[in-house]
Order: C-alpha cells, then sequence, then structure tokens
C-alpha cells in the first residue's frame, strides 16, 4: 500500500491562472501544493494566497531557469524566508556578496576529499552511537525514529563541523532546538505576510530555540578565534581562519550564520531521509528484504566502514527514491529581482516564485507511476534518460547544497549499521503524511521496535 495518499489528477490547469489555495495549503501545506502542480501538470500557475500571489514553478525546464539558467535573477528573499532568517542568518543561505563570499570559503572547506578523510571517525561514530540501542532491543522498550535518527546523524556531523568542541550534551540541545524552530516557524510559512508586530502561535518557542543554538555555537567560535592560529581541521576553525580580514577579529555573525545554516543543510537532510525511510520499508517488504540482503552480504555482522560505501549500491538506491518522493527541503522561494517570462507567463520583479522538489517529483509527465516506491528509477542504467531537473532534493545550480557530499556518506553508513544489528519493527499504522514544517516530516510519530539480527531470522 503507498505510504502516502494519491494526489489524483483533475484537470489541466490554464497556465499562469490565479488558483484559490489557502483553505488546501493551510491544511496539508505539501500535499495541497502537489495537488495544484499535478492539476497544472508543469504548467506555471499562480496562486491565490490571501493578498499573497506567488508563482508555482514545476516543470524542470522551468526549475532549471530558475535555479540555472537565469538564477542571478531570482534570489532568496522576501516574506518566506524572513521567518527562516531570525535562525540562519544571512550567510551561506542569503545572496549576494555575503553569499559569494560563505559560499567561497565554504566550498573549499566543504569538499568530498575533506568528507572522505574524515570517513573513518564518522564510521566509528556512528557504530558508537548505534551500538548504545542495543538496551532498547534488549529491553523491547520502543524508539523514536525521528528522536534516534537526528541523535545518531548528529554525532557525525558535529565532528565534521565542530571536530571535539561541542559535548555529547550541546549535541544533543542543538538537535532540540532546531527539531522546535522548525515546528514553530510552520505558522509564519503559512502566513508569510503577517506583520511581525503581531504575535503569533510559535513565536515565543521559535525565538527561544534560536536562543539555545547560540548558547552552543557562539562560545565554540570565540574559542577557536581566540587560539593563535585557528589551525584546527574542522570546518568551525576553517571559517574562523578566513573570517578574519587581514588577521584582524573574526567577523562572528558571519562565522555563526555560516555554522548554523551548514549544520542545517548536513544534519536536518539525512535524519529526515532517515526517518521516512521505515514507515517506507514497513510498506514495501520485498524491498526491505532486498536491503537487508546487500547489507547482510557486504558488511554482513559489522561494523560499516567506509570502504563498504561504493559496494552499497541498492541501499543509494533506496535513500535516492526516499528522497524523491520526501525531500526534506521540500520548498524553495524565491523572488524575482527583475520582470522575466517562465514558460510562456510573465513575471514581474518582486514576485515570489515557489519550486518544490516534492510537487515536481509527482508529475506523471516526467515520472512513471509517481507515486509509487520503486528504488529500480535510481538504477544506474536508468538516470541517463532523467531530465537533470526533474530530480533535485538538493536543490540547482549555484546554491546547490553543499551537504549532499557528507549525505552520501553518512546514511549508507548508517543504514548498515542499524541494518546489521537490528530488524526495525515499525509501531502503529498508517498513512504517514507531511507535517506543516519547514522540513518535511511525517506528522505522526514514527515509532520502532528494534530487534536483534540473531533473532529476527532470515529476513
Amino acid at each position: 500500500m503507498p505510504v502516502v495518499g494519491g494526489v489524483p489528477r483533475i484537470r489541466r490547469a490554464v497556465r499562469g491562472t490565479l488558483t484559490r489555495a489557502m483553505p488546501r495549503l493551510a491544511r496539508e501545506p505539501a500535499d495541497g501544493l502537489a495537488a495544484l502542480g499535478v492539476e497544472a501538470g508543469g504548467d506555471v500557475v499562480r496562486l491565490r494566497l490571501g493578498p499573497f500571489r506567488p508563482y508555482l514553478v514545476t516543470h524542470p525546464d522551468h526549475v532549471q531557469h530558475v535555479l540555472r539558467g537565469n538564477w542571478t535573477n531570482y534570489v532568496r528573499q522576501g516574506m518566506f524566508w524572513r521567518p527562516l532568517n531570525r535562525l540562519l542568518g544571512d550567510g551561506i543561505l542569503g545572496d549576494g556578496d555575503t553569499w559569494a563570499s560563505s559560499r567561497k570559503i565554504l566550498q573549499q572547506v566543504f569538499t568530498a576529499k575533506y568528507v572522505t578523510s574524515l570517513a573513518g571517525a564518522i564510521a566509528a561514530t556512528i557504530d558508537t552511537r548505534v551500538a548504545e540501542l542495543d538496551r532498547h532491543a534488549r529491553t523491547g522498550r520502543p524508539v523514536d525514529a525521528a528522536r534516534e535518527m537526528a541523535a545518531i546523524v548528529n554525532q557525525s556531523v558535529v565532528r565534521v563541523l565542530f571536530g571535539d568542541a561541542v559535548s555529547r550534551e550541546d549535541s544533543e540541545r542543538l538537535i532540540t532546538a532546531y527539531h522546535a524552530a522548525d515546528a514553530a516557524v510552520s505558522f509564519r510559512l503559512l502566513l508569510p505576510f503577517l506583520p511581525y508586530g503581531i504575535r503569533v502561535p510559535g513565536d515565543r518557542a521559535f525565538l527561544a530555540a534560536v536562543r539555545t543554538v547560540d548558547d552552543v555555537v557562539l562560545p565554540v567560535i570565540r574559542r577557536r578565534a581566540a587560539a593563535p592560529d585557528a589551525s584546527g581541521d574542522d570546518v568551525v576553525s576553517a571559517l574562523c581562519r578566513a573570517h578574519a580580514p587581514d588577521g584582524g577579529p573574526v567577523d562572528e555573525r558571519r562565522v555563526r550564520d555560516d555554522l548554523v545554516s551548514v549544520y542545517a543543510a548536513a544534519s536536518e537532510t539525512t535524519a529526515t531521509t532517515l526517518t521516512w525511510l521505515w514507515p517506507v520499508l514497513d510498506a514495501h517488504p520485498e524491498v526491505a528484504a532486498a536491503l537487508c540482503d546487500e547489507i547482510e552480504r557486504v558488511v554482513g555482522t559489522g561494523p560499516a566502514r567506509p570502504e563498504h560505501v561504493p559496494e552499497l549500491r541498492y541501499t543509494m538506491m533506496v535513500l535516492r527514491e526516499v528522497m524523491r518522493l520526501y525531500p526534506a527541503g521540500w520548498l524553495f522561494p524565491r523572488m524575482a529581482v527583475r520582470d522575466d517570462v517562465i514558460g510562456g507567463t510573465p513575471v514581474r520583479a518582486g514576485s515570489m516564485v515557489l519550486i518544490s522538489p516534492y510537487v515536481t517529483h509527482r508529475l506523471e509527465e516526467f515520472w512513471e507511476r509517481p507515486l509509487e516506491f520503486d528504488p529500480g528509477r535510481f538504477a544506474p542504467e536508468r538516470a541517463e534518460r532523467r531530465h537533470r531537473y526533474s530530480y533535485f532534493p538538493f536543490g540547482g545550480g549555484a546554491h546547490q547544497c553543499l551537504g549532499q557530499h557528507l549525505f552520501t556518506m553518512d546514511a549508507p553508513l548508517i543504514v548498515a549499521a542499524l541494518l546489521s544489528r537490528y530488524r526495525p519493527v515499525l509501531l502503529g499504522e498508517g498513512p504517514y503524511t507531511p507535517a506543516p514544517t519547514a522540513l518535511l516530516r511525517p506528522a505522526r510519530r514514527v515509532r520502532l521496535r528494534l530487534r536483534q539480527v540473531a533473532a529476527a531470522g532470515a529476513v
């Protein structure tokens, strides 16, 4: 059975038509937007959201135009970004000169080579953290998948970004703060035109989460900046060196904004994808069996090591298909700087454009049986027939997510570490639908009971 209910194709919308979307989007933002996109069949549609009139852009050609072909005209500014900017600041997730400077620095640091150099430490960190779940397996006590996946991912991401400068306790405070901020900001994202002079539900919790993030991150930056040459090999040290102009004082705010943004991109994408994995495997036992067979063949009883990753081909196919149906970053808002035309539809300067991989990944014009879970779509021989912008869970163009190198190392190692030790059993029935949050989290808790592999039998 499908994990998420299908979105019926009703009719092909007229290009550029204003659509009354507020009731649908208020109830179920992601699925409501998907319904509109499927109905439009790839045409550009203008939405009526109270006084707000954004354009929904879903066709891969049009997505490519916005994210790559004419990307300088579509900036990450405007009312959709204001709520997030209070947490993420104006660094790598901004635009203009500030973004360009941060991007240049982080591209030099956050490379595949750098992630590979830490692969052994990442794998050991994952194995140690996963082994802590043995106590749950022995007692039969259920685990909260979202919480545990975030905790496992967090340990490896903290190692990459902060080295040994953040304690286990503080790293867990970061997890709690990011989850709280993500849930608290939903009201602002649904009604982005509301002025900030009006208090809305979630404002107080969001600002408290921002303070917690700063309480953890700023002391680390100050300690690194106070070192004689900030010579550590972690990302915070590299940022401190880069943001100290001409040997002067470190631009603390810039370092903070870059770190907070990269942490979100590197950890939340992986943790959210792994949370969705378990309902998917429960709904598709044949996929779960093939996945376990590959891990048993490649990893055995563990531990999962970096040299196993290239051999975990089916594992990566499964993860890519999870990201197709449930991309963590499900909405990419942009604001047009100048007048433009997208797919024959005029777009005025100052207008908001909404791009959603969640929607594009569901268009039957570009995906056969788009609502079915099929990892075979990502078999190497089938990838070459796919439009580059029919699948973009990490974004695209100049703003493509820097965290994807870490994802391709982290995610398969975590899956292999878990399934070499346990057979997770999903507790409770679906459907599991997206929550109205900035990241595409399940609305219901995903609870698992872990069975030791030795007791699981042949699965």
